[in-house]
């Protein structure tokens, strides 16, 4: 593995594979004037110029290439102790129920406000939205306090609302997993039972998000109001992706026969690429986390797996030094171009569409089987594994996959 300055860190035990490049990348951004910080998890892989799979603590400065155009992206665990529906059927079920636009009776421009400044919350005021979804909002916990959000710019049109409740493209999907095991009584917390189900919605802000990063791009912030204009930009991005995952959820949930608050057991939202203001060592910084999940001390969180490997539920243990984050996922072993060129010779489309694991992949199109291959990504439990061994965090259940859906 190439050196790296003092102020930077791999979190790896040595059977996760690692890419140098990453690495390379990682040392790079901890050497840039204000880094005190720079953390890779075990998920570390190259991104354009900037690793993913990192968080970055800078004082004095916002660097928004460090949270990049995917703004606000996260993963919604939503636990169902006691589906009302599954089987072949809940396959038809789902597949039906994300088919097409999620809010088709909703003004669009109305939806756009009101998520950008209130995110799930916004959406129980907005007329069209339906009942069971409208209570769902209703019901959501709140977020973290953020800065307001600021006035929507003049390029984010209404059309970007009719993008609500859709996954996109990459790494994002939804998906109805089965609670294959209980490790710890935290699982509680988010409705996860031996034996139930749970439903992952990871997606962002959709081409929002890539709006705001293009406007921000190479820009290094230092100057208050040039801070709080992007922060206010940035926080309408991620209550935008925030409701987005909840309208998602929903969809599922719908799927499930349990679109109701009063059937579901518990539900968290974790963002995997922004910008908070905090602490490290008694100094005041800027945390930035490009692909890497929060793990404040009791904050659940996911780890999450490929559609042919579980995702593992974990619950953080506050590691300041590590910058309270952990891997986002069992992160890339293959670029997506890779991933196609080596993998359409050796599977047919149709094999693709089902899993070691036994799961379903409900997605159109040929290509992203082939890029999101289980093949594409590193294995999950050496990830997790080198977690705990670093004290990050500790795991509270798994999650195997039943249905992925891609679209």
């Amino acid at each position: 593995m190439p050196s790296l300055p003092h102020n930077a860190q791999v979190i790896a035990l040595p059977q996760v594979w690692m890419e140098s490049a990453a690495v390379d990348q990682l040392g790079q951004v901890a050497e840039r004037p204000g880094c005190r910080r720079a953390v890779g998890l075990p998920d570390l892989h190259p991104g354009r110029g900037i690793p993913i799979g990192a968080a970055f603590a800078f004082a004095g400065v916002i660097e928004p290439a460090l949270v990049g155009g995917d703004a606000g992206c996260g993963v919604r665990v939503v636990g169902v102790p006691r589906p009302r529906r599954g089987g072949d059927a809940l396959g038809r079920r789902l597949d039906k129920a994300t088919r097409g636009p999620a809010l088709p009776h909703c003004d669009p421009q109305a939806l756009l406000d009101a998520v950008w400044a209130d995110g799930p919350a916004g959406l129980a005021r907005v007329a069209g939205v339906p009942e069971r979804l409208a209570a769902l909002a209703e019901a959501d916990p709140p977020a973290d306090p953020a800065p307001p959000s600021g006035p929507v710019p003049p390029e984010i049109t209404a059309h970007f609302a009719e993008q609500l409740g859709t996954a996109g493209g990459g790494n994002h999907f939804l998906e109805v997993a089965q609670v294959t095991s209980v490790e710890d009584p935290a699982a509680g917390r988010a409705g996860l039972v031996p034996h139930g189900v749970a439903v992952l919605a990871h997606s962002g802000s959709r081409g929002l998000g890539g709006v705001i990063g293009r406007a921000w791009a190479g820009q290094r912030l230092s100057d208050p109001e040039a801070q709080a204009t992007y922060l206010g930009q940035l926080a309408g991005a991620v209550r935008f992706a925030r409701a987005n995952r909840l309208i998602l959820a929903w969809r599922a949930l719908e799927a499930l026969g349990c679109a109701r608050p009063d059937r579901i057991g518990g539900t968290f939202d974790v963002v995997h690429n922004d910008v908070q203001p905090w602490g490290l060592a008694g100094e005041a910084v800027w945390l930035h986390r490009k692909g890497a999940a929060p793990a404040e001390a009791g904050q659940l969180t996911v780890v999450l797996g490929s559609r042919g490997a579980p995702s593992v539920v974990m619950e953080g243990s506050g590691r300041a030094d590590c910058l309270c984050s952990v891997a986002h996922g069992a992160g890339r072993r293959m670029g997506r171009s890779e991933a196609v060129a080596k993998l359409k010779p050796r599977f047919k489309r149709a094999e693709l569409q089902r899993t070691a694991l036994g799961g379903e992949v409900l997605c159109d199109d040929a290509e992203l089987l082939y890029a999101e291959h289980p093949r594409a990504y590193k294995p999950v439990e050496p990830v997790v594994e080198s977690l705990v061994a670093a004290g990050l965090a500790r795991p509270v259940a798994r999650l195997v996959p039943r249905f992925t859906v891609k679209r």
